[in-house]
């Protein structure tokens, strides 16, 4: 395994950073995070992967240390974010790839996976907590929590806030908050501690109406994937599974106990599930 590196490499327009993990030689792995996260989120997982692969984990636009946008209704979006990733893809070289996904990750994964001149790339799947919909509940949710950025005095108290705002995620060490606190922090204007992340990306969310599925391309994907539900989950639903597992075969679920949206996939048990799907034989 290799330490992590930092890269910059400019796609649609936009600088995106990512950290990348393992040999540049290696089987290539995306790992792509959720709405008001960064590619950090991975730091566990990807280097417990980085032994097989080579690690991309990207800060999508708005996020990290990627470039904020200045047409957010326009690039803070799904589709945006697909053809990002692809010409990402084409950029880095990279012919073929694992994908892991949380949430919008995991939305954007789907994406690729179905549109023709993308799918080829994508050679196997994990879906962490997300499905081709999200519920109008679980919408108005991610509305209400996205739209707000407190600020603190000290990555201290960032460190509590989080810990307690992202139960769901479920239990995880003082190490692991301590390091989601410093990669999910940024300082204002006025010296204080804020969330990592472009306040504007909450801009596209007045035009969604709760109708927004990828059910009718879902069935069209023809690569293995790993759904991964957390059990307390307002986001990806018992019902909406079953209906995931019933119109392609090609899906398989794990649930994980004791945690909402989403499983953080740094604990020892999560990443082993995750390896042993990607390394499993086709």
């Amino acid at each position: 395994m290799t330490s992590m590196s930092h890269h910059f490499i400019t796609c649609r327009n936009l600088e995106v950073h990512y950290t990348a993990w393992g040999e540049p030689d290696a089987p290539k792995l995306v790992m792509w995070h959720g709405l008001t996260r960064t590619g950090r989120d991975f730091d566990e997982i990807a280097h417990s992967l980085s032994d097989h692969y080579h690690v991309i984990c990207p800060d999508t636009p708005g996020r990290g240390l990627s470039q904020w946008s200045r047409k957010p209704e326009e690039e803070y979006v799904i589709p945006f974010y697909a053809r990002l990733a692809l010409e990402l893809l084409d950029q880095l070289g990279i012919e073929t790839c694992d994908w892991v996904g949380t949430s919008m990750g995991g939305l954007i994964g789907m994406i690729m996976a179905i549109l023709p001149e993308s799918a080829p790339r994508i050679r196997r799947m994990v879906l962490n907590d997300v499905g081709p919909e999200i519920p109008g509940a679980a919408l108005e949710r991610i509305k209400t929590y996205a739209a707000v950025q407190p600020e603190f005095d000290t990555i201290s108290e960032l460190q509590a806030w989080q810990a307690q705002v992202y139960q769901p995620f479920g239990t995880n060490t003082p190490a692991f908050w301590r390091r989601m606190a410093i990669t999910s922090s940024r300082r204002n204007s006025n010296g204080r501690i804020t969330l990592h992340y472009d306040p504007a990306l909450t801009l596209p969310f007045r035009h969604l109406s709760g109708d927004e599925h990828l059910w009718d391309g879902w069935p069209l994907i023809r690569c293995p994937m790993l759904i991964i539900r957390g059990a307390l989950s307002d986001l990806l639903l018992p019902e909406q599974t079953a209906r995931m597992l019933a119109e392609n075969p090609l899906a398989r679920l794990v649930t994980v106990p004791d945690t909402g949206h989403a499983p953080t996939l740094a604990h020892p048990e999560q990443i082993q599930l995750v390896r042993d799907f990607l390394l499993s034989t086709p």
